[in-house]
């Protein structure tokens, strides 16, 4: 009997260790974002975003057999850090894609180091037109985001509707700044708006009062604003301190990343009349997937009114972007890079919270939203970003 037993033990036990010599490796998603610096939110946001789309992957049995894990890595807004961070990530066999943060400047930097290694690179928030229309074939970045090309006719047909036909222009001195440049100029001129000032604000300045001034004196009707959250708060104080809040603040979405709301105060806030150009909110969006995305943030993180969630375009895109990702894999049927990116352009009609894909991504398209998908949002007086058409 003793004999019997032992054999029986010996038996599971080693069935038991064939099962984990079969089970295959996690498989590990990577983010590098400014996760300390001056789009903390942003960041934040993305990185949430895909921990509740991982969680719900492995869930459900993972994807071929493989768990989902997350690394991050924060380059804190710098390109030479960014770089480097791609290429420690590179060496990792267990690498399947690495994610993007909000800053532009940073992402258009790592390109060499991505597609040197060949690895996929995934954009969440990014926006700059040349991060996508890169030079490089095959070409590894796809994106969930706004595409700049497409947010200058947006935000330049915001200036239209309110009757504006002069506007100026505040930019950010860097390439993100110079890619909305070329858009804004080349919308305005589409539709028939005169830019009469054009000024730029480099990151940390601390006064913006001339350039202001300057602008009230070019006969702007109206300003459109593309800076993140730091800059965006001096530009704001700058019109307050001239008693210029009346004009219109018409501004890209860098702001929505950071604190911007904690640097102007709600009091000042309340006083500009400034929109925001967005892709999606709680309160817009009305699909399962949304809901499911603002349930399992609302039991994993904070159980805050839907409006209230910060930087929420970055959690959508993300959660969104880890579906897709997963859904090209299977498709696939492989984690090779050269495979995945050949199903990223070729997956079939799928529903993610922001929108039904339909589909996200083609052979000579790796951006999935355009203008249509884009919609202007204001601050409520609690300092939450509120679609306009849920305001008026």
């Amino acid at each position: 009997m003793t004999r019997f037993l032992l054999i029986f033990l010996l038996t599971l036990t080693g069935a038991g260790s064939l099962a984990v010599a079969q089970e295959k490796a996690p498989l590990v998603l990577a983010l590098d974002a400014d996760l300390s610096a001056v789009a903390v939110e942003g960041g934040t946001a993305i990185r949430r975003g895909m921990e509740i789309a991982i969680a719900e992957v492995n869930n459900n049995g993972g994807v071929l057999g493989h768990q989902l894990s997350l690394v991050t890595t924060d380059h804190r807004g710098n390109p030479a850090r960014g770089v480097y961070n791609v290429e420690q990530l590179a060496k990792r066999q267990d690498l399947l894609a690495i994610f993007g943060g909000v800053h532009t400047p940073v992402a258009v930097a790592e390109l060499d180091a991505v597609h040197k290694n060949n690895l996929l690179f995934l954009s969440p928030w990014a926006a700059g037109t040349s991060l996508v229309d890169n030079h490089y074939t095959p070409n590894n970045v796809f994106r969930v985001s706004i595409r700049d090309e497409q947010a200058g006719e947006v935000l330049i047909k915001t200036a239209r509707e309110r009757g504006v036909k002069e506007i100026a222009l505040v930019l950010e001195r860097t390439g993100w700044g110079r890619s909305n440049l070329t858009s804004l100029s080349k919308a305005a001129e589409h539709q028939g708006l005169k830019i009469v000032s054009t000024q730029w604000i480099n990151w940390r300045q601390t006064d913006f009062t001339n350039e202001m001034s300057a602008i009230i004196q070019s006969g702007a009707g109206a300003i459109i604003l593309v800076s993140n959250a730091p800059e965006a708060a001096v530009v704001s104080k700058a019109l307050l301190k001239l008693e210029a809040a009346e004009m219109p603040l018409i501004a890209h979405w860098g702001l929505a990343g950071g604190d911007f709301v904690a640097e102007v105060g709600l009091t000042d806030l309340s006083k500009l009349d400034l929109s925001v150009i967005q892709t999606f909110s709680f309160l817009y969006q009305n699909n399962s997937r949304s809901a499911y995305l603002l349930k399992a943030y609302r039991q994993r993180y904070d159980d805050i009114a839907p409006q209230a969630i910060p930087a929420v375009v970055g959690l959508a895109h993300s959660y969104d972007l880890v579906h897709i990702l997963t859904a090209a894999v299977k498709k696939a049927g492989s984690v090779e890079a050269d495979a995945v990116r050949q199903a990223l352009e070729n997956l079939p009609v799928l529903q993610g919270a922001v929108k039904q894909y339909a589909p996200a991504f083609t052979e000579n398209m790796h951006d999935a939203l355009m203008a249509e998908d884009y919609f202007m949002a204001m601050f409520n007086e609690d300092g939450h970003l509120i679609p306009v058409s849920d305001i008026r």
